[in-house]
């Protein structure tokens, strides 16, 4: 016997009712010119190669690379997973990039970026693997690999070995890693050069987990050992889960998380909290547009925050999204953002182009505020109408 699908075909609280009818009314707007694909969008990256494209990881197991230019075109497709995809990385190297996606089958998939030839594929988690990361240490890709099983481990990317296992410091599953760019060269070209300087040194990651602590790891450039750094201090400037960490220029690191708020952590005061920007729902991740000196956060409330970095302010709010926000990078100065609502939204934070958004917003308020001025004004009655009305209740 076959079993529907159909929420028509189920009971719904009013309040379910009024919520698909909101989305679905909201699904049909065009802001941020959406590029819809075929399921939700969970995870994406920027191409370091092409800055008009992206890597993107869906649900229904695949990853993409699409471009952002009004075709919208998918040009390459990963297929292999059944479950869905939480997370993506890409090798270093930039003419024979590898792309890794994490899934829910607590594994992690590698293809090569080019051909979508399948490639290694990475077992050790015991449970989802929600972050990664691809570094080159001493000529060697190392992929590096967080999971809700809240361990994180270092694999040699070439021959898939487990080289270190780290647990013991996250008491629940690990969201997001990052490097500290004091400690890694910021760009591939420039590996060779910073090897030889930093040569017996190591490289430095941060993780962040939903027990709200963040924590530091040591790994060695010569890959002889990997350790947490002060395992009985961690960073707690959160009151629940940090979803994401954001090295700015400044080398400072900027936080988004679920309780609400975006914190920029400064290096010198010993990663306290200078700034906080109340977003109001869960946060699922923090950019900056370093040129224009904004701070851009999104997450559970569908909206895509721009703050003024200097006064702390709400400058404007992009809405366009009808579900939860999942990920957003920044791409020259197009912040690109992407949700389970399954499209891909871009959004120009150029300075004429968000003085014409803040404009039109402002324009619509007030037409808002007229509106409700008209309503109210329908609703007053006369003081020989308020009479006959209480004789009439009194009756």
């Amino acid at each position: 016997m076959s079993r529907s699908t159909d929420p028509d075909h189920f009971f719904q609280t009013t309040t379910s009712l009024a919520e698909t009818s909101r989305k679905a009314l909201k699904s049909k707007n065009a802001h941020g010119r959406p590029i819809r694909l075929q399921s939700k969008i969970l995870a994406i990256i920027a191409d370091p190669v092409h800055s008009s494209a992206v890597y993107v990881a869906e649900s229904a197991g695949t990853a993409r690379r699409v471009l952002l230019d009004d075709s919208g075109e998918t040009t390459h497709i990963y297929r292999g997973p059944t479950t869905p995809l939480t997370s993506l990385a890409l090798s270093p190297s930039p003419t024979d990039a590898t792309l890794f996606a994490g899934s829910w089958e607590k594994s992690v998939w590698s293809w090569s970026a080019a051909t979508r030839e399948r490639k290694r594929h990475y077992y050790g988690h015991t449970d989802f693997v929600k972050a990664l990361l691809c570094l080159r240490l001493s000529g060697v890709d190392v992929l590096i690999s967080g999971s809700a099983d809240a361990s994180i481990i270092v694999w040699k990317v070439e021959t898939g070995e487990k080289l270190f296992t780290l647990k013991g410091g996250h008491t629940r599953g690990i969201l997001d890693l990052a490097i500290d760019p004091t400690t890694y060269p910021i760009s591939p070209s420039t590996l060779g050069e910073m090897e030889m300087e930093v040569e017996g040194q190591a490289v430095t990651v941060f993780s962040a987990g939903s027990d709200r602590e963040i924590r530091r790891w040591r790994v060695s450039y010569d890959l002889a050992s990997a350790q947490e750094i002060e395992t009985e201090k961690p960073i707690i400037q959160h009151e629940t889960s940090v979803y994401n960490l954001y090295f700015d220029a400044d080398d400072d690191l900027w936080t988004a998380s679920a309780d609400g708020s975006v914190k920029c952590l400064v290096r010198e005061r010993d990663w306290t909290a200078d700034t906080t920007l109340v977003h109001g729902d869960y946060v699922r991740g923090v950019v900056l547009d370093e040129r224009g000196g904004l701070v851009i956060s999104a997450g559970r409330d569908e909206e895509v925050r721009i703050w003024d970095r200097g006064t702390e302010k709400l400058h404007h709010t992009f809405s366009g999204h009808f579900e939860e926000i999942t990920g957003l990078v920044m791409l020259g100065q197009t912040v690109v953002t992407v949700s389970i609502d399954t499209t891909i939204r871009r959004w120009s934070l150029k300075p004429e182009d968000l003085g014409k958004a803040v404009d039109e917003a402002e324009a619509r308020n007030g037409v808002l505020k007229e509106e409700v001025k008209v309503e109210e004004k329908h609703f007053l009655v006369t003081e020989d109408e308020e009479r006959e009305l209480a004789e009439l209740m009194e009756e």
